[in-house]
């Protein structure tokens, strides 16, 4: 099968849509297809270079929409040279550039929904066939009157990953316990919410540490709230590391207090790397971590709660080696290879069922509705 990836940019800056479709692109290579993705370019090109995924320089932001049509024409000029069967937009606009160009051409078009929250979210719906990355994000785009019957769940899963090196298996020296976040800085993840609840158990566990690894546009005012709650010296902002692992192996506990969270990759990193795992019960979060089976989830923007749970945890290290061993069982389905699969099979029945409905007679042709299990596991 020949597929195109459609996004914005591809650049290492932990952005987890640029990181699953480049998981994505790579691991379909692998596995036989010929692959090329499309985007303004960054440092992940020589990683799909290095993959056998070529890489196409269009540009696509709905920041600048007088470069739009341009890039319309450069898209539609792409394939019809390069001929796919499917392209597959990761981001709003290529998804709209790609449904602006296809005319009624054979090759489908297919979108992944990763970020439900926003409200650009419902135009993803343009697709012949819109891959939500968890059965929650499914659910609401389909209250949001996006076809329930051409939405598929292909649940994210980054472990073994081709962005991530087998590396030497080096630890952060942390001091412990230590209690570890890594995520986007901005209000939506929570972190005003973990630095409230480490200062209800701080005083308690005089040792505690709390590590934040990320950057974004609020950390100044995370780093403030910090400082004045006396905490200065015992949370640590590392910045944005493109490989964490070493700070997930040296944890005792990862956090995830999203407000609101598609999937959550990182939950699964953690688990790989054997924290115990804390996090916010909103989302796709109740999925990577089975429901309850492998880790704790508390209620999202609810400090109190987060901070009774995490001490627990520290009061009770037999409980804290429990929850750990949880993290670690049962992880073969968070494997990249698995995703690409299963969108693969996404592809092939937008594929089957337009040739199926092109065989019909022009008023059944209108009226028909494909079959879809939305369940995909």
């Amino acid at each position: 099968m020949r597929i195109l990836h459609l996004s914005n940019h591809c650049h290492e800056i932990g952005n987890g849509i640029m990181n699953v479709a480049v998981d994505v692109a790579c691991r379909q290579v692998a596995q036989g297809h010929t692959v090329a993705m499309a985007s303004a370019g960054g440092s992940y090109v020589r990683l799909l270079a290095e993959n056998g995924v070529g890489h196409f320089q269009l540009r696509q932001t709905w920041q600048a929409p007088w470069t739009l049509p341009r890039s319309a024409l450069r898209l539609h000029a792409l394939i019809r040279t390069w001929k796919p069967d499917v392209v597959h937009a990761h981001m709003m606009t290529g998804a709209l550039l790609g449904r602006g160009v296809r005319f009624g051409a054979a090759w489908r078009l297919v979108t992944t929904v990763h970020n439900e929250w926003q409200p650009s979210a419902v135009l993803m719906g343009v697709g012949d066939r819109v891959i939500a990355v968890s059965a929650a994000v499914a659910t609401r785009m389909a209250a949001r009157r996006v076809a329930p019957g051409k939405i598929d769940v292909v649940r994210n899963g980054p472990l073994n990953s081709p962005r991530r090196l087998p590396g030497d298996g080096a630890v952060a020296s942390l001091t412990h316990p230590a209690i570890l976040t890594v995520a986007g800085l901005y209000l939506r993840k929570g972190i005003a919410d973990l630095i409230a609840a480490f200062g209800t158990l701080a005083e308690r566990h005089p040792t505690a540490t709390l590590y934040v690894v990320g950057d974004g546009p609020d950390r100044a005012t995370f780093e403030a709230q910090a400082r004045a709650a006396g905490l200065g010296g015992r949370i640590h902002f590392t910045g944005f590391l493109a490989d964490p692992r070493p700070y997930f192996r040296g944890a005792d506990i990862f956090v995830l207090a999203s407000l609101s969270e598609p999937f959550g990759l990182v939950v699964a990193e953690a688990r790989e790397m054997g924290c115990a795992v804390v996090a916010s019960d909103v989302g796709g979060i109740p999925e990577v971590l089975e429901d309850g089976r492998a880790g704790l989830l508390v209620p999202p923007g609810n400090p109190a709660a987060l901070g009774r749970t995490l001490a627990g945890l520290l009061d009770d290290p037999s409980t804290l080696i429990r929850w750990q061993a949880a993290a670690r069982r049962g992880l073969d389905w968070l494997d990249v290879g698995r995703v690409a699969e299963e969108t693969v099979q996404v592809y092939q029945r937008a594929i089957d069922f337009h040739r199926w409905r092109g065989q019909l007679p022009l008023a059944r042709r209108n009226a028909a509705v494909p079959h879809v299990d939305a369940s995909v596991d």
